[in-house]
């Protein structure tokens, strides 16, 4: 992410976050005022990962998506879910991969999530 408003942004969503856990109302507020600066920005897998994050926390009022699993993953392949990771914490490590998308394992566990997201739905 290039544009410093994003990172700006990013970055308080993160400290909003760790500080006072997940207050949906500030945080899809949030999330909805990031989205156009990484569109602008010309990252549709980012745009996508925001939407889908907020989309998801206005739906079911928490953030209910596992951490991928820390193993290799080679692309094309799915990434392992971690168990026993709270709502926050999974929120936090998506977080964490947007600040650099462009990273090659970002991205991958990056489109992990969209997965994840749409397998919810589905299920939900």
């Amino acid at each position: 992410m290039n544009n410093i408003k994003a990172q700006k942004l990013l970055n308080k969503i993160q400290r909003d976050l760790m500080r006072n856990g997940i207050i949906t109302n500030t945080l899809i507020s949030d999330l909805k005022d990031l989205r156009p600066l990484v569109v602008e920005e010309g990252q549709p897998l980012l745009a996508k990962v925001i939407r889908l994050t907020f989309e998801h926390v206005e739906a079911y009022d928490s953030f209910n998506i596992a951490i991928p699993g820390d193993e290799a993953v080679e692309e094309g392949e799915e990434a392992p879910v971690q168990e026993e990771t709270t709502g926050q914490e999974s929120l936090d490590y998506l977080l964490s991969l947007m600040a650099d998308p462009s990273n090659r394992v970002n991205e991958i566990e990056l489109r992990e999530y969209v997965n994840a997201f749409n397998e919810y739905a589905e299920e939900n």
